[in-house]
């Protein structure tokens, strides 16, 4: 919104204004404009069916006046008008890049999140819409227009593979939040899985069912693009935690068969750590009998559903939080780039299963 003139504020400030303590309304902004309630209202939203000048004058009134809308209220007149019989219940926003790249198997933690936050949604008295952005979906730029045209301002960005990068959308219109670890273009409310404090807590309950030589496998971008929490937290348990044998970790670029057996053969870790379930053959090719003499562990049981032992991340819970986040957002009217982003973590449950020995 255009930044008001010294001019038209002392235009303002000349007219009758509303009582003190009471909020400026779009009725209330009409009749001091001399202009219909819908003008005020489509001028607001800044649509171009407003002339420039008129929509100009409304935005600079407004802002002088400190008037701010309710964007719950102005979406349910707005569903009202169109049908008057329905139920509106608000609509919400699943964005989700299209990344020909992204791995297979991430799609099962990507569903049980958009499930997540549909259920969560739904109990809240909201819809939510997908959209996909990409290639074989919508440009940004388009992406905007058709959550403006349908009065949706509440945003939810999927996890991507690659750094996301949404600041050609107008944030000033939505309140948004990042369904992972870290969002920088823009800087957004995130919440994902605890990475850190899950997989310190994994090989605590592994030390203690006697497991003394765990070694961890990850693809160099799965650990670079959560800034090596996985390994991080890994290397500061092997450190510090009593009566462990050192195991370097294997990250690499590309890890197969020839790579993972022998790292394995060289290093001899008892129980492993990865996400990649593969790696229980792999094990068994080496001599490996699981779970009698070695055990391995799924960092993420969403992505394969084999029965295994390893951690639930709980992407429902990211999703249902996440939904909580915007739409608390949406009730305090807070919508644009926060000024102060901040994380939310869920940590990850453990699972019991065949591939590490009883308790």
């Amino acid at each position: 919104m255009a930044a008001p003139s010294q001019n038209s504020r002392r235009n303002v400030a000349s007219e009758k204004r509303p009582p003190k303590g009471a909020v400026p309304t779009v009725r209330y902004l009409a009749k001091l404009l001399k202009v219909s309630p819908t003008t005020v209202s489509e001028a607001l939203r800044d649509l171009p069916r407003v002339r420039v000048e008129t929509r100009l004058r409304i935005q600079k009134a407004a802002d002088a006046l400190a008037y701010r809308p309710n964007p719950l209220a102005s979406a349910v007149m707005s569903e009202m008008r169109k049908n008057r019989r329905s139920l509106f219940r608000g609509m919400l926003a699943a964005v989700a890049l299209d990344e020909p790249e992204r791995p297979p198997a991430a799609s099962a933690f990507f569903r049980a999140i958009l499930e997540g936050a549909t259920n969560r949604a739904k109990e809240l008295g909201f819809g939510l819409e997908t959209f996909l952005v990409g290639p074989r979906g919508v440009k940004i730029p388009r992406l905007d227009a058709i959550l403006q045209s349908r009065g949706i301002r509440g945003v939810l960005i999927l996890p991507a593979w690659d750094p996301p990068d949404f600041s050609r959308l107008n944030w000033r219109n939505y309140a948004g939040v990042y369904t992972d670890y870290l969002i920088e273009n823009p800087a957004l409310h995130s919440i994902c899985s605890d990475h850190h404090r899950s997989m310190t807590s994994a090989l605590e309950r592994l030390h203690a069912r006697g497991y003394r030589r765990p070694g961890l496998f990850l693809k160099s971008h799965q650990d670079q693009r959560l800034q090596r929490r996985w390994e991080a937290a890994f290397l500061a348990f092997q450190r510090h935690a009593p009566g462990l044998e050192t195991v370097p970790p294997l990250v690499s670029d590309t890890i197969d068969r020839a790579s993972f057996n022998a790292w394995f053969r060289r290093h001899r870790p008892d129980v492993v750590l990865g996400h990649d379930v593969r790696a229980r053959d792999w094990m068994r090719e080496c001599g490996a009998k699981i779970p009698d003499t070695h055990g391995f562990f799924c960092l993420n049981l969403a992505e394969h559903p084999e029965p295994c032992a390893g951690l639930d991340q709980q992407p429902e819970w990211v999703g249902a939080r996440a939904t909580e986040i915007v739409v608390g957002e949406l009730h305090r009217n807070q919508f644009g780039i926060p000024d102060h982003p901040s994380l939310t973590t869920i940590v990850a449950r453990w699972v019991d299963g065949p591939t590490i020995r009883g308790a």
